[in-house]
């Protein structure tokens, strides 16, 4: 199991929140699948220099995911697999993606400091 890291306000910085069975490794790679490159820029992952989205380079730092949803592992998760759901016009499609690959891409974004 992977662990991700998630920012936290404090004077002893970030703390380590885990993604329940999320593996980052195979998340990175799934970005690339779901071609998550088109519109974000994302380090680590090929080709990933899209301008349409947010560049994604710390999300592991951010309190909130589109701007007003709590940024915590099971929040992205529901984000990943269905963007519509939790924010109606988002123009973040809902791609396909499965709640296993959702977890792993989730402990690969909380990697980016």
């Amino acid at each position: 199991m992977a662990t991700a890291l998630l920012g936290a306000c404090g004077d002893d910085g970030p703390h380590a929140v885990p993604v329940p069975g999320g593996d980052a490794g195979a998340g990175r790679m799934l970005l690339m699948r779901y071609q998550c490159a088109s519109c974000h820029s994302i380090p680590g992952v090929e080709g990933a220099q899209g301008k349409t989205g947010p560049a994604l380079d710390t999300f592991g730092r951010t309190s909130y995911i589109a701007g007003h949803l709590p940024n915590s592992p099971d929040v992205l998760e529901r984000w990943i697999a269905d963007p519509p759901a939790l924010k109606p016009g988002t123009p973040m499609p809902a791609m396909g993606v499965s709640p296993a690959d959702a977890r792993d891409m989730a402990a690969y974004l909380y990697t980016l400091r």
